[in-house]
């Protein structure tokens, strides 16, 4: 098993690998002082991903290591609790708040190996979940079944295939959190390319509802929607 530990302070990245190493002799620990260094790299099972680092943060890494690979086994270890529902987007394994105990980190470790050694290797990943909070209330939302979503009356509106959820928030960061399914029709809009039925210029229609394409996006809408099909394998 190969274990990472991506911090960019070099004094912690080896007491880590130090406690590591000590714990587990069979596995090979690889230290990273960047998050482009994790990413330019073979990625390792299991990451230990510090969050507050100097140029590319860990969410920002994360977010791209999920391109990569749903696989990689994602530890959070940072000293503020303000990404805890970032992490749940990404889908971390744990998130540590520093300082924590070397009996707490062995505990999510040996939690983590256990998962490692029971997953099948082949099996399909469990469906990514964004955490949007509404209304004092945090609702798991898997992508997949996002259609699109505006923004009215100073809120985002995302409707879904079951429901249209309503929160305080920007169009911008939701683009940033969903990918390259997703396109930014209009500044108001947010399409889903799965759900998209038929376009012309000024419009996109949807299974469900409609969004408007600004014109100096519909060369370039039209462009990301057939690159989608290929990704897609669709005819």
């Amino acid at each position: 098993m190969k274990i990472g530990i991506c911090d960019d302070e070099k004094e912690i990245r080896e007491e880590l690998r130090g406690k590591i190493q000590g714990w587990y002799p069979e596995a090979e620990v690889v230290c990273y002082a960047s998050g482009d260094e994790v990413l330019d790299a073979p990625l390792p099972d299991l990451l230990l991903l510090d969050i507050c680092m100097n140029k590319k943060n860990g969410m920002e890494t994360a977010r791209e290591l999920r391109n990569k690979s749903r696989d990689v086994i994602l530890i959070f270890i940072s000293g503020v609790r303000d990404y805890v529902f970032e992490a749940f987007d990404v889908e971390a394994f744990h998130y540590l708040v520093k300082p924590f105990s070397e009996d707490k980190l062995r505990e999510v470790l040996q939690q983590a190996l256990r998962q490692f050694g029971e997953r099948p290797r082949e099996a399909e990943d469990f469906p990514r979940r964004l955490l949007i909070t509404a209304n004092g209330q945090h609702i798991a939302v898997c992508p997949d079944d996002i259609i699109y979503a505006e923004v009215f009356d100073r809120k985002v509106v995302i409707h879904t295939v079951d429901e249209d959820i309503e929160y305080y928030g920007k169009l911008k960061d939701l683009e940033e959190r969903l990918g390259e399914d997703f396109y930014r029709t209009h500044r108001s809009y947010l399409v889903h390319f799965a759900y998209v039925r038929r376009y012309e210029a000024g419009t996109v229609w949807l299974e469900k509802g409609r969004a408007l394409l600004a014109k100096q996006k519909y060369r370039d809408f039209v462009r990301q929607y057939l690159h989608y099909n290929r990704r897609k394998g669709s005819r």
